[in-house]
């Protein structure tokens, strides 16, 4: 991409945040997810409710104050309560979560991630921080995944799946037991994907500002399907950026 006026996690925050509306609850992960879901509740979205894995629901991040943990105690200030980490996965049981939001070190052409390990899992080249309540997440809501967009991060099959997508494409989600959500969105600073409803493998919808479609496919390690009506996102706007910063203004996590 040309010199722009925006960082590369800049966009991607933006992107991701204009797919959460008013009125959702969303079970977020630390770090863009989170940064995000905080940006679209202050952008129209403030009926939206923010679930931690450490408890908290009903999150209200302050500006400059983004917790690094999902257990900051800085999560519950004005939070509508603060539940035990069993009870807070027990809401996603029930149904009454819509979005998980998260990232992680490595995505498939199904949506499946992997944060436990990379390599031999008899002997792994890299320990990741593991699954946390992400797997929890992913086999019960409707998914959006933020993360930067490589080669090998994008890869053709996950070295382990620590939370599903569509497993192996087809109806093997639902018939491996889970028959709800799925991924929905993924969103890198390259591109913007969903999912083909037959296949279920990743299919781009739309390419950010300034980058070509050779430029997303030489990033990934598998064939990318492209929708028909392959779309460009707009850019971020002036309020979006203004707001974002502001959210962080020591550029933490947006570079």
């Amino acid at each position: 991409m040309t010199e722009a006026r925006y960082t590369a996690a800049e966009i991607l925050t933006v992107l991701a945040a204009r797919h959460l509306s008013d009125g959702q609850v969303v079970f977020a992960g630390i770090g863009i997810p989170l940064l995000a879901a905080t940006l679209a509740q202050r952008l129209g979205a403030s009926g939206l409710t923010i679930l931690f894995e450490g408890g908290v629901v009903g999150a209200f991040v302050e500006p400059g104050k983004l917790p690094p943990s999902t257990n900051d105690q800085r999560c519950t200030k004005r939070a509508n309560m603060v539940l035990g980490s069993a009870d807070v996965l027990l809401l996603l049981q029930r149904g009454y979560v819509d979005i998980g939001f998260m990232g992680g070190a490595q995505i498939d052409q199904y949506g499946n991630l992997n944060s436990s390990f990379i390599g031999d899992p008899g002997d792994p080249r890299t320990r990741l921080p593991g699954t946390g309540g992400g797997n929890d997440i992913s086999s019960l809501t409707n998914m959006i995944v933020a993360m930067k967009h490589e080669k090998r991060r994008f890869v053709e099959q996950v070295d382990f799946i620590t939370s599903p997508g569509f497993i192996r494409g087809g109806r093997t989600r639902a018939e491996s037991g889970l028959p709800m959500g799925g991924m929905f969105r993924v969103v890198t600073e390259l591109a913007v994907f969903g999912f083909d409803e037959a296949s279920r493998r990743m299919k781009v919808l739309a390419l950010n500002p300034g980058v070509t479609r050779e430029q997303v496919q030489d990033n990934t390690g598998f064939t990318l399907v492209f929708d028909e009506k392959t779309a460009i996102t707009k850019p971020p706007t002036e309020q979006e950026l203004s707001m974002l910063r502001m959210l962080d203004p020591e550029r933490l996590f947006i570079g």
